[in-house]
């Protein structure tokens, strides 16, 4: 909209020249500048200094969707996508296009944004008291395709860095690291700040962590209160999440294909790097961590005569019937003399020792193996184990017992005739029974024997054998002449044949 000054100047022009394309060129503007200028200006009476009637406001397409997209806003605090509020805008009589919509809710993100500066949630930047805080978090990096875990912790006042390697994120393994940060501190602050860690939360209750048993009486042997983030709330804890990513870029890239990857190797070279960058100048604080500490020490709760005690505690197992005991879902064997007995199974580092219920004899040592493995030691069975499971046959009828009484060689035929699909076994165990007290077992034995040899599950096979009398031609290798067996027959000599008192 063109200002006083400038629309008289545009009618001074208009008068001297008499046209509006002319009055256009002396006065830097368009033609159609200068009519709207001269026709309001005619409309309001030759008044110059008048203002031009605002022009009344067009409806847009998404005016229904306005006050609905603003509210979804701000219910989901900007993180509302149109993508996502698009059918229910169209629901709502939206008849715009996705185009038009996401620039609908860009603006009003724009505009919520505007009146929540920080995202609604009131953050300040933290003040940070001299013996306070302690953060701690672990990180992770696989070294030469070996995993590899880093338990990092900041005392929040003077940065003061602790960094050192473990091969778990155990409890047993964190409660060691803590205590050996307190040693390395020189004291103990009053709260130690953790995100929600497994191995310290026993549980959440109305979004409040509740700590493990072991950690309670960790802390309360080393006198600090121990306090969890909030869930996925990284930036309450920033100073030790950095550190993380520090020490992976700084300090553990270095050590990938290096000779030595032992684990007191990384920690002695962890040492070296917390002693050079705790020295350093910090560009948040404009201070050095060792220095500010030698201050803060005189502030943090004195460390306990005794160092406590976290490593692995005893647990007590019941030895079943396949003398095992069960340890992390997987079966570790014993000596069979102890079934039905309790033991004791005691975990160092990869090893599961089994002791005993009344002394402390270790009976079964074990590699621990994975979850759902077993692992078993012969030694502790009184017999060898078995190529492959047993499976006899158990007869409970008087005919299944009469069949198998007649030998290995019935149960060969059972067991058989059951895998090649003989359905009306019980009638052929009968017949063959029937069979048997008209030849005789011994004969039914070789029958069966025969038929077992060439897989003949059938009575009547039995029957067909029985019927040779046993001279059935005995199977020969590939290529031999067959050989039969024919049956004797009585023979006469030739002298039988003499006609008396003459010759042959």
């Amino acid at each position: 909209m063109k200002s006083a000054r400038e629309r008289m100047d545009i009618i001074s022009a208009y008068r001297e020249v008499g046209t509006y394309r002319g009055a256009a060129a002396m006065c830097g503007t368009t033609h159609k500048t200068v009519k709207r200028v001269i026709e309001a200006h005619n409309v309001a009476g030759g008044n110059a200094g008048a203002a031009v009637a605002p022009k009344a406001p067009r409806s847009r397409n998404f005016d229904k969707a306005t006050d609905l997209v603003a509210k979804r806003v701000a219910d989901t605090s900007g993180r509302i996508t149109a993508k996502r509020l698009l059918p229910e805008a169209v629901a709502a009589g939206y008849e715009g296009s996705a185009r038009n919509f996401r620039r609908l809710v860009a603006d009003a993100k724009q505009a919520w944004r505007n009146e929540h500066p920080s995202g609604g949630r009131g953050r300040r930047p933290a003040v940070w008291s001299p013996g306070e805080t302690l953060m701690i978090d672990w990180g992770e990096l696989r070294i030469d395709g070996v995993l590899v875990h880093v338990f990092c912790a900041v005392l929040a006042w003077s940065r003061f860095r602790f960094v050192r390697f473990a091969t778990d994120q155990k409890s047993s393994t964190t409660f060691a690291m803590l205590a050996e940060c307190f040693e390395e501190l020189g004291g103990v602050p009053k709260v130690v700040l953790a995100d929600r860690m497994g191995c310290l939360k026993a549980g959440v209750v109305a979004n409040v962590v509740v700590p493990t048993p072991d950690y309670v009486r960790f802390a309360s042997h080393y006198r600090f209160r121990p306090d969890f983030c909030h869930a996925a709330d990284p930036q309450s804890k920033g100073m030790v999440e950095n550190l993380v990513g520090y020490a992976k870029s700084d300090l553990m890239v270095p050590l990938i294909g290096a000779t030595s990857t032992g684990l007191s190797d990384r920690n002695e070279a962890a040492a070296a790097w917390c002693v050079e960058v705790n020295a350093a100048m910090h560009s948040e604080i404009c201070a050095v961590p060792v220095e500010r500490l030698v201050v803060e020490q005189a502030l943090l709760g004195e460390l306990p005569s005794l160092r406590a005690e976290f490593g692995p505690r005893p647990t007590t197992r019941k030895v079943d019937k396949l003398s095992c005991v069960r340890f992390g879902s997987a079966r570790y064997s014993v000596p069979n003399r102890l079934i039905g007995t309790s033991v004791t199974v005691l975990v160092e580092n990869t090893l599961l020792r089994v002791i005993g219920p009344v002394t402390a004899e270790v009976h079964a040592e074990h590699a621990l193996v994975a979850p759902g493995e077993v692992s078993i030691d012969d030694a502790h069975y009184d017999r060898p184990r078995p190529d492959k499971p047993s499976r006899a046959a158990r007869p409970r009828t008087q005919q299944e017992k009469d069949f198998l009484a007649l030998g290995p060689v019935a149960e060969a035929f059972l067991t058989g005739a059951a895998a090649g699909g003989v359905t009306k076994l019980p009638s052929e165990i009968a017949t063959i029974l029937d069979l048997s007290a008209a030849h005789g077992d011994d004969a039914v034995v070789v029958a069966l024997g025969r038929a077992v040899e060439f897989s003949r599950w059938r009575a009547g096979d039995i029957r067909s054998i029985l019927a040779t009398h046993g001279q059935a031609p005995t199977p020969r290798p590939a290529g031999e002449p067959l050989v039969l067996t024919l049956p004797s027959v009585p023979t006469r000599s030739l002298a039988a044949y003499k006609i008396d008192g003459g010759e042959l």
